[in-house]
């Protein structure tokens, strides 16, 4: 199967992955050898430290290999069709990994793979940082019973985590500026789950009883065109201590320190950030582990 977005899972399946995530995080040891000869292609058209690396390190500490493919390394979309790509790749690897721009891309890409493929972030969807942002708060929090507020653009990774959020039970309040909304394709979606989050545009109302508050940058990459745009638009959005008060931050990095959040928030002990990014390498070790013991 391919991962493109969470609930390209069942609620069960997702329960499995990070349920597989907490076993080899606890005993990382016994599962050194369990991608042993095993390769993963890593499709790089947007640049990330945490992807690659948590990817790269993953592979290594499974046994298996991870394989860098940037834009000037492969023909994708430029030179040859994305198919074309994506049918040579499958006779080579195991399982591919795409961080690129256009969502269409990233299903091009599973259509005519017979391996499975991961998407590690498009414009639309960044299901592997859902993945560890779900497991962080289990951790936290021992559960998902949990009041999250999300404060900021309704972009590709607060999609990906309504999804999440509408899965696992947490309940969600998402505060975003008028014109930053989530897609209703996306909360439609989530509806299916039985568990649609509350939408405002007033971030006090939207933190107000939450235990958690999640923030995104206001200017995506790619959107830097858009920046003086978009921080006008954001004007009354950045986490501060007196917004965050005594709940706990999650941010998925990098962090435009000073302008989604302050430096002050994001160095305090109410933030989990490096938790979070840390569990990028857990989370997407148990999914590459279930995908293959599932394939």
């Amino acid at each position: 199967m391919h991962l493109l977005d969470v609930d390209d899972l069942t609620t069960d399946e997702l329960s499995a992955v990070l349920a597989r995530a907490a076993e080899i995080k606890a005993d990382p040891g016994d599962y050194e050898d369990l991608l042993d000869q095993q390769t993963l292609g890593m499709i790089f058209e947007k640049p990330s430290t945490r992807t690659r690396v948590s990817f790269e390190t993953g592979m290594t500490q499974l046994g298996g290999h991870a394989l860098f493919l940037g834009p000037d390394d492969i023909h994708l979309g430029h030179g040859e069709p994305v198919k074309d790509t994506s049918r040579a790749l499958a006779r080579y690897v195991d399982f591919v990994m795409a961080r690129v721009f256009d969502h269409e891309d990233a299903e091009e890409l599973a259509a005519y793979s017979d391996v499975p493929v991961i998407n590690a972030l498009t414009d639309d969807a960044h299901p592997c940082q859902t993945l560890a942002d779900l497991l962080t708060i289990r951790e936290e929090f021992g559960g998902f019973d949990v009041d999250v507020a999300w404060v900021g653009d309704g972009n590709n990774v607060c999609q990906s985590f309504v999804l999440g959020a509408a899965m696992t039970g947490l309940d969600l309040t998402v505060a975003t500026p008028a014109g930053y909304e989530v897609s209703d394709e996306v909360l439609d979606r989530a509806a299916e789950f039985g568990n649609v989050p509350e939408t405002t545009n007033d971030p006090e109302a939207a933190v107000d009883g939450a235990d958690v508050v999640y923030t995104d940058v206001f200017v995506s990459m790619g959107q830097e065109d858009r920046r003086h745009e978009k921080l006008d638009d954001f004007d009354g959005f950045q986490i501060t201590t007196d917004l965050l008060g005594d709940r706990t931050l999650m941010h998925c990095l990098p962090a435009h320190r000073g302008e989604e959040v302050t430096d002050e928030v994001i160095e305090s002990d109410n933030a989990v950030v490096w938790d979070q990014a840390e569990n990028r390498l857990h989370a997407q070790k148990g999914l590459l582990a279930w995908l293959a013991e599932t394939a």
